[in-house]
């Protein structure tokens, strides 16, 4: 799509919203998972389209897929992507390179609950973002990445405590 498009797309969806913003909450599409084979993964939306994930051998993973966690800096990595070309197009800004990249690092001892004072989650996480434009000083630019991960969803997901509740059915 252009920048003209979706900076009319952005700016039509930020008027609706702004008439009615009882419409702005809704529940997001689900992921569901299920098990194809020892820690392999197949994961689909509502649309229908899988995506698969899997884990590396060393802790019984066939390395078929990438794994979850590597989902997760994909998924920030091309979010703050997203939010950096939309802001861009929004304040008419000719972007020429974008490219995120998304690091972690990690305590293996807390996802395999071999210590559980340490997070089985990562304990960092680096957002790298290279960005060009011909047209805009490196200020601008700054500012622009500055807002792209404020409004990032999936840094903001990680950024504050989330509530999240766990449902079991047995059977």
């Amino acid at each position: 799509m252009s920048s003209e498009t979706i900076r009319e797309a952005v700016k039509n969806a930020i008027g609706y919203l702004t008439e009615h913003p009882d419409e702005a909450k809704s529940t997001d599409s689900f992921a569901t998972a299920t098990i194809e084979e020892g820690l392999r993964c197949k994961v689909v939306g509502a649309g229908g389209t899988p995506i698969y994930t899997d884990m590396v051998t060393s802790v019984g993973g066939g390395n078929t897929a990438p794994s979850p966690g590597w989902m997760l800096r994909a998924a920030t990595a091309s979010c703050v992507a997203t939010m950096v070309a939309m802001k861009a197009a929004l304040e008419d800004v000719e972007l020429g390179n974008v490219e995120v990249t998304v690091d972690s690092e990690s305590d293996d001892q807390g996802i395999l609950g071999i210590d559980e004072s340490v997070p089985a989650g990562p304990q960092s996480v680096r957002i790298r973002v290279k960005v060009s434009s011909s047209g805009a000083d490196p200020e601008e630019l700054k500012r622009l990445v500055s807002w792209a991960h404020d409004h990032c969803p999936l840094c903001d997901l990680t950024k504050r405590e989330v509530p999240m509740t766990l449902e079991t059915e047995i059977g």
